[in-house]
Order: C-alpha cells, then structure tokens, then sequence
C-alpha cells in the first residue's frame, strides 16, 4: 500500500517501543510510549476513514453491499453498517449516521415489518443487523424499529436448537452448528438483553459459545473447526466427533469477533463472564500460533499454510487483526500479543490494500463465500476451501477492517500523545 496515513507511519514506532517491556492488561490503554508523530503539513485522512468512504462510493446506498442487486436484508449489510455506526460515533459525522438511517428506513416499513426477512426461515444471519438497528432506536426513539428489532428477537425464542440449546445455523442445515452463527446471533442478543432488561438472555448467549468451544476445538491443532454436525449424518461429518474437516480461516474469524463483541455488554459479575474470556485467551494462542512469519497476516485454510493452491486470505486477517486489537484494548489478553496485533494490522495494509486510480481504497483476496453441505454439496474439504471465488471489496472484509483501523488508529493517536 502507498504509505496513506500517520497510522501506518506512527505503527513501527509503537511497535520497537512495546518490545521493552509488557504492560499488565490492566493498563493497557493508559502505559502507550511516546513516540514522536511525523512533522507534517500535508493531512491525510485516516485509513478507517478513506475505507468507509470508499465503500460508500462503490455503495451509495447501504442496500448494494455485498454487491446486491436489489434491496436486501443479510448480514453482510449489518456487518457493514456496523462498521458505519462505529466510524460515526468516533468522528461524529452526521453523513455516516444519514447512511446508516436510509439502510434501515429503506428496509423497515411504517408497520416495523423487515422487508425481505422471514422468521420461519430460522436463518441466523438475519439477526446480525438488529444490532445497528438497536443503536438506531436509541438515537432516535422510533418505534417502527423497535418493533423490528423485537421480532428478530422474536425469531431466536423459537429458532431451533441442539440437544443442549445450541442454535442451529439455519433450519435448512438441521442438528449443525457452525461458528459463523456466533457472531450472526450471540452480539445481538448481548445487546439486546443489556439494553431491553432481559438478563436471563445472557445465560443462554454464553452456552453458545461453550457448546461451539465444546464442538468445534482441536486440541491437537490447537484450533477451532468450521462447523459441527450433532446428527454426524452430514458427508462433511467426522463420524465420532462430528467436526468438519478444515480450519477455514474466515469462520474462526467470526467467532473471534462474536468473542469480544459479547463482551462489550456482558456483566461483569455474570459467572460465565469468566468463561468467555477463556474462550478469548484460548482463541488469541490459536490466532497468534498460525500467524505467517513473513507477511503477519493469515492464510484461508489456517493450519495449511504454504501449501499448494492455499493463500492468504484478507478477511480472516482483519478479524483476527480487530480481535486481538479489541481484546487488548479492554484488558482480555495480555499485553505480548500487541506485537502480532500490529503486524498483523500492517500485514494487512502491505499485502491486501490498494489505492486505485480515483482515489478510493480497495482490499483485495477476499474469499467470497464458503459453507457446508447445500446443494451443490459442499464438503468442507481443503480443496473446496481454495477453490471458492476470490473477489476484492467483499464487505465481509471491509467492514471488519474498518473496525480494526479504528481502533489501531486509537491506539496510535494515544501513543502520539504520551
């Protein structure tokens, strides 16, 4: 990437400074080294900056994300307004938060109906943009998306479920739960139990992530699986455990955003509390394990990397990357993993992002999509992993780089001034 912001100039600073020494979680935010910030006249915006308006100029409207032809409502446009909502609270920009309104006033009827959303298809990634639309009622006390949120709400008090309550992914996959389906329901559900008074909704918010801890992990690898079949009827099924066959990168990626996201509303006095942020340690060891030496970033089939036809993958690294960031951040994880955070970020910008010629910002080596079984069948296996599409501006990397340049730009700015 063309050296495009003070971010990106201050990080080797920040970095050779962090080496002396590593701060207790506790002070995190409050030990940053001085550095000094280069003398400059010429300004350039924040990379967090020169992203979401990138996207907003590809997506005038936050309908097209995800290359969308008509209006839609998907996670792939809640991740994105997301990531929107963040960058309006930090600069207080009323362009953002007239984006992400004209999302939601294009999708929500007078009535509070969701247009193109259906309870009874039980589909888990529908939930995931109730949580900007929670941010939305709160600004503007409007019921009309209260009323959606509550039926989104609604829909996980009769989504079907495992023997011990895990949700499945969708009803169209029966008995499975994958870890993508973390971050699509667990985060809304925490913030809908901390904002609508529902604490008992915690206790069902943390035996998720116990089950998919419970299913999913590979001590021996020392990873997480993408998905596991409770049936083992599923081809892609290990007959004994369950599990699929791979790591994918990208859905460890959402259960490691799931992780932190929870956290943001999760009592601190919950008994679980502190089983979450087991799960937490545990998933930055894996993270940080299978980082690439050479280019600090991570690879689409986590534990293969080099192997022939695997590659390094951009929206895996920006979550790990906002992961590490956010769980440092707030104290979760100790303070050596600040250094793979931080090559992790300028891995990123070396290796994926790209200035076009008008100006806006591209990220690239986006793996477009990958599931389990469906018709055509996928199987999970490491050649199936790599011979999905690859595409640039996939929003399922945008966003969560957004998210991660935000707070790899506060972290900077709070060094700079110490």
């Amino acid at each position: 990437m063309k050296k495009a912001s003070c971010a990106a100039l201050l990080v080797v600073l920040v970095a050779a400074s962090c080496k002396s020494g590593e701060p207790t979680a506790a002070t995190a935010t409050t030990t940053a080294p001085k550095v000094e910030t280069p003398q400059t006249t010429n300004i350039i915006k924040p990379v967090s900056i020169q992203m979401v308006d990138s996207e907003m100029k590809r997506s005038p409207q936050g309908w097209m994300i995800d290359f969308a032809p008509k209006p839609k409502w998907d996670y792939t446009q809640g991740l994105f307004a997301s990531a929107v909502e963040q960058v309006w609270k930090k600069t207080g920009n009323e362009r953002y938060y007239n984006y992400i309104k004209a999302f939601a006033d294009t999708m929500i009827t007078a009535d509070g109906t969701i247009k193109t959303y259906k309870k009874t298809d039980y589909n888990i990634d529908r939930v995931n943009p109730g949580k900007f639309l929670i941010g939305l009622y709160k600004e503007t006390g409007d019921k009309r998306y209260k009323i959606a949120v509550d039926e989104l709400r609604d829909q996980m008090r009769t989504h079907p479920r495992t023997k011990e309550g895990g949700f499945w992914h969708k009803k169209v996959y029966p008995h499975q739960m994958w870890l993508d389906g973390l971050y699509m329901g667990s985060p809304f559900l925490a913030q809908y139990a901390a904002t609508f008074n529902e604490p008992a909704l915690f206790d069902d918010v943390a035996n998720q992530i116990y089950l998919v801890d419970k299913y999913t992990w590979n001590e021996q690898k020392g990873l997480f699986h993408h998905g596991w079949d409770e049936s083992k009827e599923q081809k892609w099924a290990d007959p004994v455990t369950g599990k699929s066959p791979e790591v994918w990168g990208r859905a460890m990626g959402w259960y490691a955003m799931a992780l932190v996201d929870v956290l943001d509303y999760f009592p601190k006095d919950h008994p679980k509390r502190q089983d979450i942020l087991r799960v937490t340690k545990k998933m930055a060891d894996a993270i940080v394990k299978y980082q690439d030496p050479n280019t600090g970033v991570w690879w689409q089939v986590v534990d293969k990397g080099g192997r022939e036809g695997n590659y390094l993958e951009s929206s895996a690294s920006s979550m790990y990357t906002y992961f590490l960031l956010k769980a440092l951040k707030n104290g979760y994880i100790d303070q050596k993993y600040m250094q793979a955070a931080q090559k992790g970020y300028n891995g990123i910008l070396d290796t994926f992002i790209r200035t076009e010629s008008d100006g806006t910002m591209s990220i690239t080596n986006v793996c477009a999509v990958a599931g389990l079984g469906g018709n055509p069948y996928r199987e999970g296996t490491y050649d199936y992993y790599i011979s999905e599409p690859r595409r640039d501006n996939d929003p399922k990397a945008v966003g969560p780089f957004i998210m991660a340049s935000l707070l790899f730009e506060e972290l900077t700015k709070t060094a700079a001034s110490n």
